[in-house]
């Protein structure tokens, strides 16, 4: 038997660290560890209720806007606010723009390593590279010409001894099956979706007033004005460049990434069989279509899927959400195992060794992560677009149903079961940006609408100020489908109109978090069992599943020191 670490892992957003059994060529056990503290529930205690948004947004930068729009919603919940029509489409324009804008990075820049091989591209002849890209899609950067240059340009980096960022990889690794061709298509578009990603998101600057961490966001509403009169706010104008960004998110989702993540496929038919985990999937339900307190009305459908089975599709019950501590460097007052988040409590106990350390040769009843373990009624759960598929195609859901079965079509599966997989992940992303983008088409619409007839409404201030909100404590949640999944914040406000208590169950938290009191696996450890593994020294297989489910460690752990003690120096020589 052979222990593999993989730590840090890369290609990721902050701190994570792998351990797994591997025994006869296959992964037996595995270990999921978050490596750095958190305590931003910690900084939210006492403060104003209205201003939790800018201080939970910066839980992370990558994700930029997730974390305001759950604590927005938290806050509106707890206080019964129902915010207007115009700042709901706003919210989910920029929630859309994140989605597909992060699908695309996540599939070039964090995972697409994982399948491509950068050097090998090298061997690539660029006539017969041009040839799959025309044969694929219509995209206009397809010329042998186009790929030369590309080649030329990963020549020269090789030449000069590294890959710059492309240099973090087992380059020539046997698991590697793609042709040198299709090779050099993936990196030729890696760099592409680069300049693309940059500019689509203008459009959270248009809307927010910057990317990432955007400013707009206010309780009851948003502070970004719409009139089409108006030269300083959001005008048609202003509209027309919205509607520009989103024609160029299509164009190059239905040209480049659509194609791409359906040709790689192709050539990786075993990985529809390795990954699957617990095969509980978890929504808590996103961009609402309607009245926000009416918790039915979701373009991302809420449920639950328990044991794969697609034919029951249960609904979702907050209360039966607890964080457990069992194998996590935290304690609960009282000696308690597990809590709801209203609940919750953010004790830090390392327990753990000193870093720097090698291997750590865990076993069951080892406390390892920084990361909780949250459950659904006792049970792990996954979350992210995966789970959001499933669910809508459960639920029957016409639109996903029909790009689901035709993307079962394109790779010959026999049933949406195969999407039970690493594949499937990075399926299920690809067409979650293509259903989104017919929504945010109608949002725009909406608003134009909206404007159109004279509705220019974006803020109900009529519970902004705390003397008119009652003295007794009070309760409330907030929930968004972030791009890798489930995002809840809870708050508890106290009768003197502060923060009394502030937990945030993120995605990472759920997919990543460690063994729980009952000895269950989280979905990360669960999802490696059984992987196959061809050199324990070069561990690519379990990175493929790792990176499938798009790690952001970042939100779930923090080197944060709620004193402002400092916790960590960073010397770059």
């Amino acid at each position: 038997m052979t222990n593999v670490v993989i730590d840090p892992v890369t290609r990721i957003e902050g701190h994570l660290r792998i351990e797994a059994q591997v025994d006869g060529g296959k992964v037996t056990s595995a270990y999921s560890s978050g490596t750095m503290f958190r305590g931003m529930e910690l900084i939210l205690q006492g403060r104003d209720p209205r201003e939790a948004w800018i201080w939970a947004q910066r839980i992370c930068g990558v994700c930029t806007t997730v974390h305001a729009h759950a604590s927005v919603y938290a806050v509106e919940n707890a206080l019964g606010i129902e915010v207007p029509p115009n700042a709901r489409l706003i919210r989910n324009l920029i929630a859309g723009a994140q989605h597909i804008q992060d699908h695309v990075i996540h599939f070039y820049h964090l995972h697409a390593l994982d399948w491509v091989d950068v050097v090998a591209s090298l061997k690539a002849d660029p006539a017969k590279t041009a040839q799959i890209a025309q044969s694929i899609s219509s995209y206009d950067r397809s010329s042998e010409t186009y790929f030369k240059n590309v080649q030329a340009r990963v020549q020269k980096l090789a030449d000069s001894g590294q890959l710059s960022l492309m240099a973090s990889g087992y380059w020539g690794h046997p698991a590697y099956l793609l042709p040198p061709e299709v090779d050099l298509l993936a990196v030729a578009h890696y760099l592409d979706a680069l300049d693309w990603q940059r500019e689509v998101i203008r459009i959270h600057s248009v809307l927010g007033g910057k990317n990432p961490h955007l400013q707009t966001y206010l309780v009851g509403g948003m502070a970004a004005a719409v009139d089409p009169n108006s030269p300083n706010v959001i005008n048609w104008e202003r509209l027309t460049f919205i509607a520009e960004r989103i024609k160029m998110m299509r164009d190059f989702v239905t040209n480049v990434y659509q194609p791409d993540v359906l040709a790689v496929a192709g050539f990786y038919p075993d990985w529809w069989g390795y990954g699957a985990g617990h095969k509980n999937y978890l929504s808590y339900g996103g961009l609402q279509n309607g009245n926000q307190n009416d918790q039915s009305q979701f373009d991302f459908q809420r449920g639950v899927i328990v044991n794969g089975d697609l034919s029951k599709v249960g609904d979702v019950d907050q209360t039966k959400i607890t964080e457990a501590i069992a194998h996590s460097y935290y304690t609960y007052d009282n000696g308690a195992t597990a809590l709801h988040p209203w609940k919750g409590e953010t004790n830090p106990k390392y327990t753990g060794p000193t870093p720097p350390y090698e291997n750590l040769n865990l076993g069951p009843s080892d406390q390892y992560s920084w990361l909780k373990s949250p459950r659904y009624d006792g049970m792990p759960m996954e979350v992210g677009p995966l789970a959001r598929m499933l669910i809508a195609y459960g639920k029957g859901n016409a639109s996903v149903k029909k790009l689901v079965d035709g993307a079962l079509t394109a790779v010959k599966a026999p049933d949406a079961s195969v999407l039970f997989s690493t594949l499937g992940r990075v399926a299920a992303r690809m067409l979650e940006t293509v259903y989104l983008l017919d929504l945010m088409d109608g949002w725009l619409a909406e608003l134009q609408t909206n404007m159109d007839n004279g509705d220019l409404r974006i803020h109900d201030g009529s519970k902004w100020d705390p003397s008119t909100w009652p003295a007794q404590d009070l309760e409330g949640w907030g929930f968004h489908e972030a791009p890798r999944g489930a995002l809840g914040h809870w708050v508890v406000i106290g009768a003197d109109h502060k923060i009394k208590n502030y937990q945030a169950v993120v995605p990472s938290t759920w997919n990543a978090g460690p063994r729980d009191d009952k000895g269950q696996t989280g979905p990360y450890e669960a999802s490696l069992e059984g992987t196959p593994v061809a050199d324990p020294s070069q561990p690519l297989e379990l990175l493929r599943t790792i990176h499938s489910f798009d790690p952001c460690l970042a939100c779930a752990v923090h080197v944060v020191d709620a004193k402002g003690r400092e916790a960590v120096r960073v010397e770059v020589r």
